[in-house]
This record gives structure tokens, C-alpha cells and sequence, in this order.
């Protein structure tokens, strides 16, 4: 799920802060951390952090652009999801169509049809989803272990992507459902 890794990619230093008696290097922090930063990479790996940022060779300077145009290496913090994963996240929003699970940085659905066998119904108002005939509830900050279904990652906007999940399967659910599951057997 969360891994470190090294890459290289480039970032554009604007003319404005290429200044005599300056070094670049005192803006390349500030600048790749705000370039990759919160963002996926080719790979659609959420980057959460970078860190010891440092130029690769001399930057380019493009006609017409006059800004450099450096390559630089650095580690970087990601959040990684795969198709079918298991995750462990906390409800964060209880709507009419299901809950909203917290998993690392990134919101998934777990659609009310996903939650578990039983038909459920939902109080949104007071943040609780309940079965109707098992009575078990799951509420805002309800710790919940899932399995992912569906993964469409927006690259422009992080915010916008569509995760869903899905507990329908034994070893699945709330910890506490699970928990008395392995208490019964």
C-alpha cells in the first residue's frame, strides 16, 4: 500500500527566480515538492511526499519560454492500490447510497449494495447503516476492512477519482463484525 521509492522527472524553474549571486537548488525543494506532490505518477501511484531533491546535469532553457527546465531525482512516499486489494480504512460519510471509507489519502465508495448480505437500511442524518435482520451497524469512524472492486484514478485531480469497495465476502466487514464472526466459530 504505501511504498518508498527513487525517480527522476523534471520541473520548471521560472525566470523570476533565476537571479545572479542565487542558487537554483534553494528553490528546487519548494518547487518539485509542489510538482509532484499529491498527484499519481505514470504508474497511477498517489505521491504523497518527496524528498532530497537533487538536479541531474544542467536544465534547459526552451525558446520562447525562458524558464529551466531541470531534471532531478528524488525519493518519494506513495500510495499504491491494485484491482482486488484488501484494505483497511474508517468510514468517514454515511450517505444515502452507501459509506464513504477513508483509505490512506483516498476516499472509496462502499456502495449500501457492497456493505454485506443483508438488506440494510440507512440513516444518513445520524451517519449509521443497518442491517435489517442481522442488526449490525456500521457508523461514521467505524473501522472497516474491504476489498477493492473498481479503481479509475483521475491524474488531473486526485480528488475525482472512483474507488469501490465491496465487503461481501467472509473476513470482510466492520473489525467488530469480524471479530465476533471468529468469537462464534
Amino acid at each position: 500500500m504505501y511504498k518508498i521509492v527513487s525517480k527522476e522527472d523534471t520541473i520548471r524553474i521560472p525566470a523570476e527566480y533565476i537571479r545572479k549571486e542565487q542558487s537554483l537548488d534553494q528553490h528546487i525543494d519548494r518547487l518539485a515538492a509542489s510538482a509532484f506532490e499529491g498527484k499519481f505518477d505514470e504508474k497511477n501511484r498517489f505521491i504523497l511526499v518527496t524528498s532530497n531533491h537533487t538536479p541531474i546535469g544542467r536544465g534547459r532553457i526552451i525558446h520562447g519560454d525562458g524558464a529551466i527546465y531541470q531534471q532531478v531525482s528524488f525519493d518519494a512516499v506513495l500510495f499504491c492500490m491494485e484491482d482486488y486489494e484488501v484494505v483497511e480504512g474508517a468510514v468517514s460519510e454515511v450517505n444515502d447510497f452507501g459509506a464513504f471509507v477513508r483509505i490512506g489519502p483516498m476516499e472509496a465508495l462502499l456502495h449500501k449494495s457492497q456493505i454485506m448480505e443483508d438488506h440494510v437500511d440507512i440513516n444518513a442524518g445520524m451517519g449509521v447503516v443497518e442491517g435489517r435482520q442481522t442488526g449490525r451497524k456500521l457508523g461514521v469512524g467505524s473501522s472497516v476492512r474491504a476489498r477493492i472492486v473498481s479503481l479509475s484514478p483521475d491524474t488531473s485531480d486526485p480528488r475525482r477519482s472512483k474507488i469501490g469497495l465491496t465487503c461481501k465476502q467472509s473476513g470482510l466487514g466492520s473489525l467488530e463484525w469480524i471479530q465476533e464472526d471468529q468469537k462464534n466459530e
